[in-house]
């Protein structure tokens, strides 16, 4: 039988598929975490189906869409997510080490979820300082900066003896803001914080700014559907909660750089840990991202919920050294729900009929033939911010286009888009209502039927 790998994902809150070295990042500096890219894979099309976060999560550890796995919003569903098929039930059966460490958010409470062995966690978003954990069942009040905490926690585990494989899920609070949410969803945000010996990191540097970074009524004009949200971000109960934490400024983006630091240097220990305790090659190395984020592209932020390829794409990287070619690039169409098949494939699991992913083993051996060539994105309104009422969407994405359908806006899709990706690769022409698109829009919204009745599975 062969060796079976321990698994190591490192999951970051809001991380933006640009939002390191190796991504493109401008200024930003993470030599470890670019170093899986380098010994690895870079997936250049890697995407969230539902960009939010508590949907997503659940999408990455069941392997389904969420329209199936019910964790539809950030609202506090902790009894769902008691229920999640998630993998790690299975590699425990395969006889795995299973264990959490960091963030839940699948529900606000950090108490223990079945499927881990080792488990620490806290309620709801947790603070950046001196957090209170959930360490396998009781609570425990922590001084420092929480991605200080986590990183030697991360290093603990891999380090000590381990009779079997292992998986470590690994999920950072950064970069996220602290905030503070209610039960029905909505946010009191208190902003960015970073380790003490990062705060003047950064300093002066500029984010260059993106084509699609328009005013508002070039915005308005080609996604009707965003003029009222638009105008509902001028309300100043919504000013007071954007300007907490610099949305769409530079000092944002510099922010939540600075946080990356502590993150990076986290990967550096557990490479320092693998290799110190000869485990290194035998670990499959994940490091992604849990949605997308805008920097005011197309007017929106502090936002990652919308099917603009900035709220969907995510940092995707891969180190395995008896699977993964060092320094490959990878373009299939690759989403979240991915991880928990593949994960299990090399576990020599099978997995389950009600996983909706499909395993990265061909692609990682170069195969592209039968992959998919189209895949679903779906969101559902909720009140966590003034302007997302009503905001509701199916949308599929394909290699070259994207056609976003509004479901409760407008009738017959009179405030629908469609993108050309090959010649608009930013999303600024909505030609839904362009002739020679007919053909296109009418084929993506039989598709998008298709993918939304596979989901559900009807």
């Amino acid at each position: 039988m062969k060796k079976r790998p321990n698994f190591l994902v490192i999951l970051v809150d809001d991380l933006r598929f640009d939002e390191f070295g190796a991504g493109g990042h401008p200024y930003m500096k993470t030599p470890h975490i670019d170093r899986i890219a380098r010994e690895g894979a870079l997936f250049e099309r890697a995407f969230h189906t539902t960009p939010i976060c508590s949907p997503n999560r659940a999408s990455m550890l069941t392997g389904q869409y969420a329209c199936r796995h019910g964790i539809i919003d950030n609202v506090a569903r902790d009894a769902a997510s008691y229920r999640l098929p998630n993998y790690h039930l299975e590699l425990k059966r395969l006889g795995y080490e299973t264990a959490h460490l960091g963030k839940w958010h699948m529900g606000n409470s950090g108490k223990p979820r079945p499927g881990y062995e080792y488990w620490v966690a806290y309620d709801g978003h947790g603070r950046l300082n001196d957090p209170v954990l959930n360490e396998h069942g009781t609570y425990v009040q922590r001084k420092g900066y929480i991605t200080d905490i986590m990183n030697a926690m991360a290093v603990d585990f891999v380090k000590r003896r381990h009779a079997r494989p292992w998986s470590l899920w690994f999920a950072h609070k950064a970069v996220h803001p602290d905030a503070e949410q209610a039960a029905d969803g909505t946010f009191r945000m208190d902003g960015y914080v970073t380790a003490e010996r990062h705060k003047a990191l950064y300093r002066g540097c500029v984010f260059p700014k993106k084509p699609n970074m328009l005013p508002p009524a070039v915005v308005a004009k080609q996604k009707p559907a965003w003029a009222e949200a638009i105008e509902l971000r001028k309300r100043p109960e919504s000013r007071e909660m954007l300007d907490a934490i610099h949305s769409g400024k530079q000092e944002e983006i510099r922010l939540r750089a600075a946080m990356m630091a502590a993150v990076d240097e986290g990967v550096g220990m557990l490479f320092e840990a693998l290799e110190r305790t000869g485990q290194l090659d035998d670990t499959f190395i994940l490091f992604l991202g849990d949605n997308g984020y805008f920097f005011g592209e197309h007017c929106i932020g502090p936002e990652r919920r919308f099917a603009y390829e900035e709220g969907i794409r995510a940092p995707f990287l891969v180190r395995y050294p008896p699977r993964v070619r060092a320094g490959s690039r990878v373009d299939g169409l690759v989403l979240c729900q991915d991880i928990a098949p593949t994960v299990l494939e090399l576990a020599g699991g099978r997995p389950g009929r009600h996983i909706q992913g499909r395993s990265l083993a061909p692609l990682l051996a170069g195969r592209r033939a039968g992959w998919r060539k189209s895949f679903l994105i779906e969101y559902w309104a909720e009140n966590a911010y003034p302007w997302l009422v009503n905001m509701t969407y199916k949308a599929v994405r394909t290699d070259r286009h994207k056609y976003i359908h509004w479901v409760n806006r407008g009738a017959g899709g009179e405030l629908d888009e469609l993108y050309d990706l090959e010649r608009d690769p930013y999303e600024i022409t909505n030609v839904v209502r362009r002739p020679r698109y007919r053909p296109v829009r009418e084929r993506l919204h039989r598709e998008l039927r298709r993918l939304a009745a596979d989901a559900l599975g009807l």
